[in-house]
Order: C-alpha cells, then sequence, then structure tokens
C-alpha cells in the first residue's frame, strides 16, 4: 500500500506542472508534499518527512503571502 501512495504523490507532484495560476501551483505542491509526508511515515523515512515538511510548509507560506498581496492591491 505505501507504493500507491508514494505513486499518487508523485501523481500530484506532476499534475502541478499543469496549474496556471502559481498559487494554484503551490497548493497543488502543498498537497503533494503531504501525502509524502504519508508516505515517509509508513515507510520510516525521516528524510523524507521532514524534507516535505519543509516543501509543504514553503508552498502554502508562499500562497498565502501571494493571496495577501493580491488582496491589498
Amino acid at each position: 500500500m505505501a507504493d500507491w501512495i508514494g505513486w499518487l504523490a508523485t501523481s500530484i507532484f506532476a499534475a502541478s506542472y499543469f496549474c496556471k495560476q502559481a498559487a494554484t501551483l503551490r497548493w497543488v505542491q502543498a498537497l503533494a508534499a503531504l501525502v509524502w509526508i504519508g508516505y515517509g511515515v509508513l515507510i520510516g523515512a525521516p528524510p523524507v518527512i521532514v524534507a516535505n515538511l519543509v516543501v509543504a510548509s514553503l508552498a502554502a507560506y508562499s500562497a498565502l503571502r501571494s493571496r495577501i498581496s493580491q488582496q491589498s492591491d
């Protein structure tokens, strides 16, 4: 089952390249990173977990920052 979660995360991440808006791209990449975290937990791989915690956090922060910037314009 863990393999399927890894493939799902890969698919979500790959699909993010079809996003036309930067904020949407970041949210999809954050979602993929969250799925990767689940995969990392299942296989017991701390580097996968930590790396994707960083990616998910930065992607979500960047998307939120972009949204706030657009609202203030």
